[in-house]
């Protein structure tokens, strides 16, 4: 049975949508718990799992073949969570998917959820939306790397999440930046100045 807070969290999640419209797809969700550390998705998986960040923050990553870990990107609260690769390509996470710290996800299996979408014009709405909202993530992270410079890429995630710096290690943030931990460092320097 559903708790008054998952029931108002869902209704602020699907906020166009009535409980009645969703109701199927809250059957399907699993409340999961990592801890820092965690992998949510191993790269080479198929994993057909969209998950919700509730609280706490996941970063996708790569390793090079220096071994150097490479960060793709990061989400945390009030965002989505999927092997893009595995969901939208069917083909196996080019990434690790890590909880960086203690992580609430709510998440579901993105066929069995498919199965209730395609029978509703909302749900299925809502699908597209949420789809051209990644793409235009995906776009405006493209377009930085051609238009902005690392210290207006950094301003730019620091705006869109204050905290971030408190939360990630700055190696990571670097190689998000597409830049050097020391060049990173600097960059906060000329910031402070």
């Amino acid at each position: 049975m559903l708790s008054q807070d998952d029931i108002n969290f869902y209704l602020t999640v699907f906020r166009e949508l009535s409980l009645t419209d969703i109701i199927d797809l809250v059957k399907l969700a699993k409340r999961r718990e990592l801890k820092a550390g965690d992998i949510f998705i191993p790269e080479g998986s198929m994993s057909k799992r969209l998950a919700y960040v509730r609280s706490g923050l996941i970063r996708a990553y790569t390793l090079k073949a220096n071994g150097e870990e490479v960060t793709m990107m990061l989400r945390w609260e009030k965002q989505l969570v999927a092997s893009l690769d595995s969901v939208v390509l069917g083909k196996p996470s080019r990434f690790n998917y890590q909880a960086m710290e203690d992580t609430v996800v709510m998440e579901v299996d993105y066929h069995q959820a498919l199965q209730i979408i395609d029978k509703s014009p909302k749900l299925s709405a809502q699908r597209q939306n949420l789809l051209l909202e990644i793409l235009g993530q995906a776009m405006d992270r493209i377009e930085s790397f051609v238009m902005l410079s690392p210290e207006e890429r950094y301003l730019k995630l620091v705006k869109e999440k204050p905290n971030i710096v408190d939360r990630v290690a700055d190696k990571h943030l670097a190689t998000l930046l597409g830049i050097t931990p020391v060049s990173l460092s600097r960059i906060r320097k000329r910031i402070v100045k």
